[in-house]
């Protein structure tokens, strides 16, 4: 998974001479049904060695061949976005398989190329997950549908249940106090594991999880600004599998992000009724799209539009014009208008929001996107 500690150590490479080349690409399968991702890849490659100098093509020669041969290796496991980096000189390979689309391109040069696993970092939501019990804790991250566990904080010394006569000859009521007293202590440990933890990784939203009287007693010692991120608990077992954990976890995700989906849209279409740096209806999105200024795009799940592309220069309109209105270049047929537009908003760093489903939405033209200015 990709981790800001990761990304660190990347940031802190320096070459000692050595060159690397870092290669992204869109290998969604929406918008390469035919792997087009390789003839992409060979095209920026030509148009890279033809600005480098010899000793440097001759330096990635061998990055070249096993990047080369790595695309044709792994089609089965591609997700939407690709991000590779090599180095053959200094040891280094990297490779990430992103669930979210990526811009086409590749560097060459003496450090590693990170931003767009930065932008990722930054622009798309991790969660922390907490698993409790009176005597362990686990803590998760979740980001972009993959599970982590990061941490465990155990307390050993928690007594278990008393039994009449036993433990130290104390009595029942003084027992439990011991024990309640002890389980804060582990429930304290836990709260400041977790306070470290959010920071370091930019956590925004947490999901509690374990035995409803550990996680109750957890949620009340918390401070304000943490306990204000739990968006969800569910009850579970200490010792289950991240499989479990992963599951429970979507379903609380899902319902609160289709939530804020909802609330979101309802802001796109009031602002963009106002004309306030938003915008509805394809037409419109592509205009901003040639002018870069989309920031997030929204757009129904099935929604699908054909029109027209200039060969030249790329505009795209749902409107024949003959010829092109900003180059006068020939203008060509396009069935899959609404995938190049999602495509152009992923090369230019807008986010991207797929809806399943949203009646407002639709009405509104099934596409809209807030703009940047």
């Amino acid at each position: 998974m990709l981790s800001r500690k990761e990304i660190k150590e990347l940031a802190a490479i320096h070459g000692d001479g050595n060159i690397f080349v870092s290669l992204y690409l869109n290998v969604n399968p929406l918008t390469n049904p035919k792997g087009d991702y390789i003839i992409h890849f060979k095209n920026m490659l030509k148009g890279t060695l033809e600005k480098i100098d010899k000793e440097t093509a001759k330096k990635i020669k061998d990055d070249i061949e096993k990047i080369g041969s790595y695309l044709n290796a792994i089609k089965r496991e591609l997700k939407k976005g690709l991000g590779l980096i090599s180095s053959s000189h200094s040891g280094l390979w990297k490779d990430y398989h992103l669930a979210i689309p990526v811009k086409n391109e590749i560097i060459v040069d003496k450090t590693p190329y990170i931003k767009p696993l930065i932008d990722i970092l930054d622009n798309y939501q991790r969660y922390a997950v907490l698993l409790v019990d009176k005597e362990s804790a686990r803590l998760f991250l979740i980001h972009l549908g993959e599970i982590e566990e990061y941490t465990e904080v155990f307390t050993p010394d928690v007594p278990g249940r008393h039994k009449k006569g036993g433990w130290f000859s104390l009595s029942e009521s003084r027992y439990e106090r011991h024990t309640a007293f002890h389980v804060a202590l582990h429930l304290k440990d836990v709260a400041k594991a977790i306070e470290d933890f959010l920071p370091k990784e930019y956590i925004g939203r947490i999901i509690v999880g374990g035995s409803e009287d550990a996680v109750l007693r957890l949620k009340a010692m918390l401070p304000h600004t943490i306990s204000e991120k739990i968006i969800g608990t569910f009850h579970a077992e200490i010792f289950s599998g991240e499989k479990d954990i992963l599951e429970r976890s979507m379903e609380i995700m899902e319902a609160f992000e289709h939530k804020k989906e909802q609330a979101e849209i309802e802001e796109l279409i009031t602002r963009a009724m106002k004309n306030n740096q938003a915008v509805i209806g394809l037409e419109d999105v592509l205009l901003n799209l040639r002018e870069g200024r989309v920031m997030k795009l929204f757009l129904l799940k099935d929604y699908s539009a054909s029109g027209f592309r200039c060969v030249n220069c790329g505009y795209l309109t749902s409107f024949m014009v003959i010829p092109c209105p900003y180059c006068k270049g020939d203008m060509e047929t396009v069935n899959y208008l609404t995938d190049l537009a999602v495509q152009k908003a992923v090369e230019q760093g807008a986010l991207i929001e797929v809806v399943s489903d949203n009646a407002r939405l639709k009405e509104a033209g099934s596409i809209g996107a807030f703009l940047r200015f």
